[in-house]
């Protein structure tokens, strides 16, 4: 019976091979849409176990669970395999039932493609692809960049893609342990490199703030204007996006402090 089996699934083309498999993870994963560490598991993605991101991603993206979303995300995965990858991409597509999964990659991963899953080919620093590529999805909710965690790879597809964020949304970078390792551009020996991605986005903490600076004149950032609040995990960030409101209790145009009354 064994063998009869084994013979099967070797006459199987990849493409039917994936189908199979992803028809015995979606029985396995029913009744688990609430759990998104036992969903990763299933779907076989390293944002569980390898690392732990998704108690973090289940705290941050509840909000979103049953609304139909657009979720894009940086890097379907598998290297050069066209067969191989999209497993955060199921998992998100079981997560969100009634959202809509996006991918870019440098490879061409169309054989992953599913129902609710598309994938695009073309590089994350490309900005008229990710120019048609949004244009074609329309408004995103959800910007997840796993992809070469290049350092400078990073910080040119936030520039390029946050505007692109609907306000409510949120972006997250993923493996910023990279943001330390020379051969992706990082720096352990001065911390302050601002070349690297993790000085790059701590340096955005100060938009949060930018109506508390003394600076007669100065005129605010697009950053400024929309960000909201960022959190900072072990090799992960989380940035959301708003249109922000907020003035500061002493200071009247970034000129002068008034006395706060307390």
């Amino acid at each position: 019976m064994i063998k009869a089996k084994e013979v099967i699934v070797k006459k199987l083309s990849n493409q039917s091979k994936n189908k199979l498999q992803n028809f015995v993870d979606d029985l396995r994963a029913i009744g688990l849409g609430l759990n998104l560490s036992k969903l990763g598991k299933i779907y076989k993605t390293d944002k569980v176990g390898k690392h732990f991101y998704t108690l973090h991603y289940r705290s941050h993206f509840r909000k979103f669970k049953l609304r139909s979303i657009n979720l894009l995300e940086i890097g379907a995965g598998g290297w050069d395999d066209p067969f191989d990858g999209a497993h955060s991409l199921r998992m998100w597509k079981k997560y969100f039932p009634f959202g809509k999964i996006f991918s870019i990659d440098i490879c061409d991963k169309s054989a992953l493609q599913e129902k609710r899953i598309k994938i695009f080919q073309g590089s994350q620093v490309d900005k008229e692809f990710l120019a048609k590529v949004c244009n074609e999805i329309g408004e995103l909710d959800i910007i997840i960049d796993d992809g070469s965690h290049i350092n400078a790879h990073v910080i040119e597809t936030f520039k390029l893609l946050f505007p692109k964020l609907k306000d409510g949304g949120i972006y997250v970078i993923e493996d910023t342990q990279t943001s330390y390792w020379k051969d992706f551009g990082g720096d352990s020996d001065d911390l302050d490199n601002p070349n690297t991605m993790m000085n790059f986005f701590k340096s955005l903490t100060d938009s949060m703030n930018n109506k508390e600076f003394i600076k007669p004149g100065y005129v605010q950032t697009y950053f400024d204007k929309k960000i909201a609040s960022m959190h900072f995990y072990h090799n992960l960030i989380f940035i959301y996006k708003d249109n922000i409101q907020e003035e500061s209790n002493e200071v009247v145009n970034n000129s002068d402090r008034i006395a706060s009354g307390e």
